[in-house]
């Protein structure tokens, strides 16, 4: 008869929280959550940058305490009486509950290092970044505010396109958001379009082009339409990662690539020498 017997213990799932750990999805690296958090979300061992919502991408560029947020009660109403597998009204209510945002665009004005700057950061996590009305004229406000002040001008983008749901209401922002670009920079004032993973369809199609100075994250998805659409519509192969930021770079579709970690940095050198300018 043994003297000791070994007690089993069976580990149920609910031993380890949920939520704790994270894996990169492009060196599958395992990272305790605060410690990614820490990092800005940025994989410490391969560079990949996780996404990150509107709050946390303000919190990041500007100085503490400092953004004023403006036009922060603007929702889109329902004026196709749209509805696929559920109402238009029922996925706005969705991704707001997810984001306790009204809408895929924050805007307002803030200081970075000292220069007062207006700011547009879209959402990515309500309604995939989608551009509907509201969205066109929150960024339109933002820019004829900073028209009006003689404010620099960061858009930060992340995007899918336009919202399917507002049809051509959507598409519309297109053409709106430029007019009021045009307007903004025949005033010679600078506009910094800081693009992330992903900006895609007819957000790049409009104001996220053109930047006066166009900035993108490491790896991040930019393009039109997406790569199947278009070898079908072309009937040719198309190069590999051609929508990527590293890609767009080295073809002269952007001036800069800038990780997440330096970007502070680098928009407060953008920003200072345009000042002394």
């Amino acid at each position: 008869m043994p003297l000791f017997k070994k007690r089993l213990i069976k580990l149920s799932k609910r031993s380890v929280p949920d939520g704790l750990w994270t894996k990169c999805p492009e060196c599958k690296e395992m990272f305790y959550k605060k410690e990614l958090d820490d990092g800005l979300k940025v994989c410490s061992k391969c560079g990949y940058h996780f996404l990150i919502n509107s709050k946390e991408r303000i919190e990041l560029i500007t100085d503490s305490a400092t953004f004023e947020e403006h036009n922060a009660d603007l929702y889109s109403g329902d004026p196709l009486q749209f509805k696929d597998s559920k109402t238009y009204p029922e996925r706005q209510k969705a991704s707001f509950l997810k984001t306790g945002l009204l809408d895929a665009v924050v805007t307002g004005v803030a200081q970075i290092n000292g220069v007062k700057t207006a700011l547009a950061v879209m959402d990515f996590g309500f309604m995939g970044g989608s551009m509907g009305a509201v969205v066109g004229e929150k960024i339109t406000r933002m820019i004829e505010h900073a028209t009006e002040k003689k404010l620099p001008l960061i858009i930060v983008s992340s995007s899918g396109g336009a919202r399917m749901q507002e049809s051509t209401l959507s598409l519309m922002q297109m053409a709106k958001t430029c007019a009021a670009l045009e307007r903004y920079q025949k005033q010679n004032h600078l506009f910094i379009s800081i693009l992330t993973h992903p900006t895609t369809g007819g957000t790049t199609a409009s104001f996220a082009m053109l930047g006066d100075i166009i900035i993108a994250e490491p790896g991040a998805m930019i393009g039109f339409a997406g790569a199947r659409v278009i070898k079908q519509t072309i009937a040719q192969d198309l190069p590999k990662d051609f929508q990527s930021a590293e890609f767009l770079l080295e073809h002269g579709f952007l001036d800069l690539i800038v990780s997440r970690l330096d970007l502070k940095k680098k928009l407060s050198l953008l920003l200072h020498l345009f000042e002394k300018k």
